[in-house]
């Protein structure tokens, strides 16, 4: 028994050792970096030997892509404000291989950075200190001792942002420093995007960037990752993927993009984005064989995609009415839902076929939803949402993250009557950054009227409570539906405390189904999962969603797990919605 004590206790030093990461083991040792000196934007030089008379060096290794990192700027400008009279110097170090000069400089001058960034060209400063991925902070003691390195909090991560953070860590490392204490937590794990180090491909391989990668690239990623796109990066050209194969190879290993939710084992899709087992191993091979080029004739031809609109050039486009102001800040209350009515002045009933709804400001947009109302809906000095359900009567199109615009097949359409308004209904979370946003739909008319008209319905639950402390709270609702259908497609919607969500079909004669199953649901992703074939419902089909909520300290989004939640339209609520939208057969135009 005593062996195997020994044994059992010798294996768990050596998992231990095997977990700790050289960065760790350097931290542990009171790692000391080498002095240095770069250029910031302007062209200054800024040396570590300048800052002997700090008290403390806060080193922030930044990007000018990364969503995480660009999250982040506005809580480092509040750190520097707060420690730059304390003795404290801040400066940030871009290591990134295609964050050249020019592109740190325009990033500085955007986000009003307010501490100097310098240009590591070769990541060599990066190399000594063991950095990894942007934003990553280390504090320094005025000789270049380590005595922080990771995360600057616990606010924002992968998949999540609370809306306060929890840990302070590098606040708190650095009060401990000024106070002559050691830092309780010196080594902390830090989010963001991994550093595009600059390395030398391998000459020729069996996968190649031009023969095999360029082509998944445009099929599963051009479609977000381009200019003017959601995508916080482009992946068009071999050096975008080289710069980006280490974030290529994490986000495909651990299956985060391309996003999607659906699980296999419940219906097809029209527009799933996974990538197939094939392509995984391409591009994991390719990572792997040193990232050849190949030759240049074997690239495809450019996919080439609408100037400004995915759906193509519309025949008319709205604007909402006026320009709205986002605060840099909304307060603990967020900003409630703002509506813009924009009349048609439409003589006679259009009929959409495409529509796209395109973001004024897409850092601060979370959703746009365009109503179509009647005017008779609306009287004199009604509240600006007036007309507007909230749950899919006068659906026209959306706008989320992850969602694509509204493309119906042929005979297949939309109807806007005549003299409707369209309202839009606008979500707005502020940055950090004031930011004036005026968005707008582009829509693309039927040639004639269609055969089939297309509707969205809301299968909506508005009577929620959700205990405090729920991990598991489940809600339901449902619809039938009295007349013959097809439905179309499927979009769950729910806010930060969303766990999971299933879609669930009842036939007129007892048989049932499930058609979508999201296990995992993602606030930050809401897709409209499109079948691949339109299913026939028969009048007196029921479907039938079920939703479970967490409410518990384990749900890095949750804001307040202490509290019940109720249906409400900001984020901290809740809602339960099962869009669906289907067409029926028009009656035959007299």
């Amino acid at each position: 028994m005593r062996y195997v004590a020994l044994l059992l206790a010798g294996l768990l030093v050596v998992v231990g050792l095997m977990r700790v990461s050289p960065v760790e083991a350097d931290t542990q040792t009171a790692k000391v970096v080498k002095p240095f000196s770069l250029k910031d934007s302007n062209g200054a030089t800024w040396t570590l030997a300048d800052q002997k008379d700090k008290k403390a060096v806060v080193v922030l290794f930044l990007g000018t892509e990364c969503p995480i990192n660009n999250q982040y700027l506005p809580r480092l400008a509040e750190l520097y404000n707060e420690y730059r009279d304390k003795g404290v110097a801040f400066v940030g170090i871009n290591s990134n291989v295609q964050d050249t000069a020019t592109r740190v400089a325009a990033h500085v001058k955007a986000n009003d950075i307010p501490f100097p960034v310098l240009k590591d060209v070769g990541n060599v400063v990066a190399d000594d200190f063991g950095a990894r991925r942007t934003p990553e902070a280390f504090l320094l003691s005025p000789t270049g001792r380590v005595l922080y390195q990771g995360r600057i909090d616990d606010q924002i991560g992968i998949g999540y942002k609370r809306k306060e953070p929890t840990e302070r860590y590098l606040a708190r490392a650095i009060d401990e420093t000024l106070a002559g204490k050691s830092v309780t937590t010196p080594l902390t794990d830090a989010p963001g995007c991994i550093i595009a180090r600059t390395i030398k491909p391998k000459e020729t391989g069996t996968i190649t960037f031009t023969k095999h990668v360029s082509r998944i690239l445009q099929n599963r990623c051009q479609e977000c990752h381009r200019a003017g796109e959601v995508g916080p990066m482009p992946l068009i050209s071999y050096e975008d993927a080289l710069s980006w194969q280490g974030m290529i190879e994490e986000v495909v290993s651990e299956g985060r993009m391309p996003p999607w939710g659906a699980d296999p084992k419940h219906g097809k899709f029209a527009n799933d984005r996974r990538l197939t087992d094939e392509e995984k191993e391409t591009l994991l091979g390719w990572i792997k064989q040193g990232c050849p080029k190949g030759d240049d004739k074997d690239l495809p031809a450019p996919k080439e995609y609408p100037s400004g609109w995915t759906i193509g050039k519309p025949d008319v486009v709205f604007e909402m009415d006026r320009e709205f102001t986002v605060p840099a800040d909304a307060g603990d209350r967020g900003i409630r839902y703002q509506y813009f009515r924009v009349p048609t002045n439409f003589t006679e009933d259009r009929w959409v076929q495409a529509a796209e709804c395109k973001p004024g400001a897409r850092e601060v947009v979370h959703h746009i939803i365009v109503y179509v109302v009647h005017p008779d809906s609306i009287k004199k000095g009604d509240r600006p949402g007036a007309g507007v359900d909230g749950i899919g009567n006068g659906f026209l199109a959306a706008w989320a993250p992850g969602d694509m615009p509204m493309n119906l097949p042929p005979d297949h359409a939309k109807r806007i009557p005549k003299g409707s308004l369209l309202v839009f209904q606008m979500h707005y979370t502020p940055d950090g950054i004031e930011r004036k946003d005026r968005s707008s739909v582009g829509l693309i008319f039927a040639k004639e009227p269609p055969k089939y008209e297309v509707k969205t319905r809301g299968i909506a639950q508005r009577f929620i409570m959700i205990p405090p402390n729920a991990s598991n709270h489940e809600v339901k609702s449902r619809t039938t539906f009295n007349r013959d259908v097809i439905l179309m497609s499927m979009l769950p919607h729910m806010h930060l405390r969303g766990k999971d969500f299933k879609y669930e079909v009842t036939f007129p004669d007892g048989r049932k189904d499930t058609l979508l199953w999201v296990p995992r649901y993602d606030f930050n992703w809401q897709s409209n999962y499109r079948l691949q074939t339109p299913l026939k419902l028969p009048a007196g089909t029921r479907i039938d969603c079920t939703a479970h909520f967490d409410n518990s300290k384990n749900n890095p989004n949750n804001p307040d797990p202490s509290k019940p939640v109720f249906w409400g339209d900001q984020t901290w609520e809740e809602m339960m919605i099962g869009f669906v939208d289907y067409a029926f057969e028009r009656a035959p135009t007299k």
